[in-house]
């Protein structure tokens, strides 16, 4: 299926309304952190501020994939979108309060942090099992979504910095206060245009378990993908720091979201006919050959093009995981979706702990030295997982059969 044809196969304001919907996820993080430190003049309490408030988004996003699996999506939507859009509010009016304080207000904000990326996939979803006529659409609906989630964490981070600057009644507060209009503006509208869940029997949503070791092998697979966001973040901040050029961070780091971006649109095009296990480990391989890359970069390679070349590599695998995570459990998508993207903010907040303590010890350049053991270990678990367990990765082409479709009520 081609972009156009999925333009086509959903209402068209999906598409702009979505974009701004996500971007809060992508603003919230170091809009706080900026917050945060501004408010106590600490550094150290602002990053474990913020570390907690992942771990908090991940927590947030199973209970979320729960009452998903049990109430509409587009209630669910509403109601978390409304409940940040409060908690932000709490978390700028708090600015006096006491540490404790803060750190419990930037935690309920992770906690009720929107799920717009798992949600609207669990969108696409319903709509692919509504349409079994169109079999691609699922494939070139999480190749867009993987390119905009990108574009998000380009954007972002840039809108934060310029709002930054701007005065507003709390100060350093300008970009959460953003944030509030976005949920209010984009999100709780386009939680109204999500499809609902195909009509089944109830004794099948109900009785039908969920698949612990494929979803357990996802997490896992997810929880490695944000630790290497993490590890990378904390790189190219510290290699711009020592080359006395702070802000190159963020724009080293664009580049890892432009190179998934372009890999995110790219993935559509790949054969229907090439089966999900076979680009599994394809591009689990092709993670690591780019990842051993990275600690060579700034050295012998400059280092934009090799973090380019690192987010090229990224997005194909990530596209997988979540392919083969919408056929794990057919009737019970939106919780596999959410708990399985909820294990990518755990994993960036380990990843950032960690390569903060190399850079303390060992140097800028050290955090380069995770990424490839991350990477060898997603392909070992690739490879193990392929071999015990076939309902891990399904063996059939990419896109919804209609015979399978249609076997699942």
């Amino acid at each position: 299926m081609s972009y156009r044809e999925l333009a086509r196969a959903s209402r068209s304001l999906v598409f702009p309304i979505g974009f701004f919907a996500r971007l809060p996820y992508a603003m919230t993080p170091l809009g706080t952190l900026l917050l945060l430190q501004h408010a106590t003049g600490s550094f150290a309490f602002a990053g474990a501020a913020a570390a907690a408030q992942s771990l908090a988004i991940g927590m947030g996003g199973v209970i979320v994939g729960r009452l998903a699996d049990r109430t509409s999506i587009r209630q669910l939507g509403v109601f978390m979108a409304v409940a940040n859009a409060v908690a932000l509010a709490g978390l700028l009016a708090a600015t006096s309060a006491d540490r404790p304080t803060l750190l419990g207000a930037a935690v309920l904000v992770g906690a009720t942090q929107p799920q717009i990326g798992p949600l609207i996939r669990v969108h696409w979803s319903h709509l692919a099992r509504a349409r079994p006529e169109q079999p691609g659409l699922v494939t070139t609906a999480l190749s867009y979504e993987a390119a905009a989630d990108e574009a998000s964490f380009i954007a972002g981070p840039a809108v934060v910095g310029l709002l930054a600057a701007v005065w507003a009644p709390v100060p350093a507060g300008a970009p959460l206060t953003a944030c509030i209009v976005l949920l209010l503006a984009a999100a709780v509208p386009l939680a109204l245009l999500y499809t609902t869940a195909p009509e089944r029997a109830p004794s099948r949503s109900v009785t039908v378990p969920l698949p612990r070791a494929g979803l357990a092998a996802m997490c896992a697979a997810m929880a490695i993908m944000g630790a290497i966001f993490g590890t990378v973040q904390v790189g190219v901040t510290a290699h711009a720091t020592a080359a006395d050029n702070p802000s190159a961070g963020g724009l080293l780091y664009a580049a890892l979201g432009a190179g998934s971006a372009i890999a995110g649109i790219a993935y559509a095009w790949i054969p229907s006919r090439v089966a999900l296990r076979t680009r599994y480990r394809l591009f689990a391989l092709g993670l690591l050959v780019a990842m051993v890359l990275l600690p060579v970069g700034g050295a012998r390679l400059p280092l934009a093009p090799v973090v380019l070349v690192a987010g090229i590599a990224i997005t194909p695998y990530m596209i997988t995981i979540y392919a083969i995570t919408e056929r794990l459990a057919p009737t019970r998508v939106a919780i596999t979706m959410t708990i399985v993207c909820a294990a990518g903010p755990v994993g960036t907040a380990a990843g950032q702990s960690l390569a903060g303590l190399l850079v303390e010890q060992s140097g800028n350049r050290a955090p380069f030295v995770l990424p490839p053991l991350l990477a060898a270990a997603a392909l070992a678990m690739t490879n193990r997982t392929m071999s015990a367990d076939h309902h891990s990765c399904p063996d059939d082409a990419v896109g919804p059969k209609t015979e399978q479709i249609a076997s699942r009520g």
